[in-house]
């Protein structure tokens, strides 16, 4: 019951220069879709009333070779909405059925010969919404007249993440006449190399989903395991990461869905994350 029980969950982060004006940012992850899961549409739809300002998803959009289906339903709303988009391993491979237990003997493992998801589609849906591609990349967006520098990495869980990528890109946003008012780090998976990376970088506000919150947590404990090696205290909601040099707020999703070989969560109820980023 309670995987259903989708919620959203806010917070306020004063991370803007004074004087600039409130931003919404809804944080999406982990929708894991499959064309059935109406109830999961209607929610996603529904958000659209919320009328965030950015969206910002962290991968693992699908949960079955037909999950686009049910993400061109879900997301509609969204068209023309300023939004960014990174990939996580379920953007590239199809779920399979393993034993839950081996989720708590530490990061999961790539499972031999899983089915190839169309990425290449999702891709082209996100174009089709007027979301930016950051894997790998980097971007600059000018949302309510605040520009915003926004890194991001490919799947860190499967390696797929290349940073080295980023720093000729960097080089170039901030040779620009006009400075960011925040830039903001993107990755599916919150691993302690990308984070360290992202802070190091310059990055004010860090944005990951992936662990699902632990998906399965003990009242009073919390997460069991991350799926990744970030603190467990940190597996989801809002925290501070702090490097040797610098300190950058984190947001980390507990995410929306599951796989649909693994449909159970406790204490740790599906989410998205609405985030109202206001001046310091």
């Amino acid at each position: 019951m309670e995987r259903t029980l989708f919620t959203v969950r806010r917070a306020t982060l004063p991370v803007l220069p004074a004087g600039s004006p409130d931003l919404t940012l809804l944080h999406l992850s982990d929708l894991h879709m499959a064309p059935w899961q109406r109830k999961k549409q209607r929610f996603l739809r529904e958000l659209g009333d919320l009328q965030p300002d950015l969206v910002v998803d962290t991968g693992d959009n699908l949960g079955h070779p037909l999950g686009l289906l049910g993400l061109r339903a879900a997301l509609e709303p969204f068209h023309g909405v300023p939004g960014v988009q990174v990939h996580g391993s379920n953007d590239y491979w199809a779920p399979v059925f393993k034993s839950p237990l081996l989720y708590f003997s530490g990061p999961s493992a790539q499972p031999p010969m899983p089915k190839r998801l169309d990425t290449a589609a999702l891709d082209a849906y996100f174009d089709e919404l007027g979301w930016t591609d950051l894997n790998n990349r980097v971007a600059r967006l000018v949302v309510k007249g605040v520009p915003l520098d926004l890194i991001g990495v490919n799947d860190p869980h499967r390696e797929y993440d290349r940073p080295a990528e980023l720093t000729s890109g960097l080089r170039g946003l901030r040779t620009r006449k006009e400075r960011a008012a925040l830039t903001i780090g993107v990755a599916h998976a919150p691993y302690r190399r990308v984070l360290d990376d992202f802070t190091d970088r310059g990055a004010d506000l860090l944005l990951a989903g992936h662990t699902h919150g632990g998906q399965v947590c003990v009242p009073g404990f919390g997460a069991l395991v991350t799926n990744c090696d970030i603190p467990r205290q940190q597996v989801k909601g809002v925290s501070r990461w702090r490097t040797a040099s610098r300190t950058a707020t984190l947001n980390v999703s507990a995410g929306l869905g599951t796989s649909i070989y693994a449909p159970v969560r406790f204490s740790c109820r599906p989410e998205v994350s609405l985030l109202t980023l206001t001046a310091r």
